[in-house]
């Protein structure tokens, strides 16, 4: 544990430096999105990848940097107080579905740098293999166990629900949405013996619902996509990520946490493309809503 301790120190210090030179309300907060760290995958699944070297080269240059990780729920914790408890460069890392090589790979590269993060997990999965992953022909990608899950829990890494079984929960019905986010919730309290705060839409699909029923089951925040910075204005249960893909370079990264531009983040145009593309998903979500329930009561009649 000698790693995180040396972590909370720098964080400390950190956090003194802000409460002298307080973030602006314009501050850019990145938080980085990462799946599997693996040399190997489907074709389908590749863009979902970061080889173990990328990811040293990537933690490599934030510690150079001098930026300081912190968890999802410190941050939105931060918010609550104008960020005055945020260190001067924060990072928020994240790792998405809880793969076994979160263990073997990026536990011991965030160890060696002394970063934290916060890792989401589907937990219909644990202890077996990527079973959804069929459209991209990759099922056979290890998840993690409860045994992998209790140490890394205890190594100080923010542990999160990511569904039960991370399906797009935008497209299903009300009470299997409520299924999917209380569940997984309630199976990783047990087996962590703690709150679990942080929730992670799957694919980054969510509706007004799907949030406000994330937001009553007890999570603190959520994360999505939306390809651009977070701010402490953002909303917490629909938090910016930038997604990290096989071919993103230090340079890029760079890029982006220095200018808020760059390969990383959407374009305006894209951004709003995006927003509309949402927009009439979750319309046509509503409509299937509906006539699932028409259907049922007919049924039922």
């Amino acid at each position: 544990m000698a790693w995180l301790s040396q972590s909370k120190l720098v964080l400390r210090s950190d956090v003194l430096e802000a409460m002298v030179n307080p973030p602006t309300v314009t501050q850019q907060i990145p938080i980085l999105m990462y799946h599997s760290i693996s040399s190997c995958a489907s074709q389908r699944f590749r863009p979902n990848i970061v080889t173990p070297e990328a990811l040293e080269e990537q933690l490599t240059y934030l510690e150079e940097s001098h930026y300081t990780s912190v968890t999802v729920t410190h941050f939105v914790q931060a918010m609550a107080k104008g960020g005055y408890t945020l260190p001067s460069r924060p990072i928020i890392l994240t790792f998405d579905d809880g793969y076994e090589d979160f263990y073997t790979q990026a536990l011991p590269a965030l160890r060696c740098h002394g970063f934290t993060a916060t890792l989401y997990i589907t937990t219909g999965f644990i202890d077996g293999t990527s079973r959804w992953l069929r459209a991209k022909e990759d099922t056979t990608r290890p998840m993690l166990t409860w045994k992998q899950l209790a140490e890394i829990n205890a190594n100080g890494i923010e542990c999160g629900a990511h569904s039960h079984t991370h399906r797009p929960l935008d497209m299903l019905p009300l009470d299997v949405v409520y299924e999917e986010i209380v569940h997984s919730k309630k199976l990783l309290e047990e087996h962590l013996g703690q709150m679990v705060s942080s929730f992670a839409y799957p694919f980054g699909y969510y509706s007004d619902r799907v949030q406000q029923i994330v937001q009553e089951a007890g999570f603190a925040s959520a994360c999505a996509v939306r390809l651009t910075m977070s701010s402490l204005f953002d909303n917490p249960y629909a938090l910016a990520r930038l997604a990290i893909r096989p071919d993103t370079s230090v340079h890029a990264l760079a890029t982006a946490l220095s200018t808020g531009c760059g390969p990383l983040i959407a374009s305006s145009a894209k951004r709003v493309r995006r927003c509309l593309r949402y927009s009439v998903r979750r319309a046509y979500g509503r409509l299937r809503h509906s006539r699932v329930a028409v259907k049922y009561v007919r049924r039922r009649d």
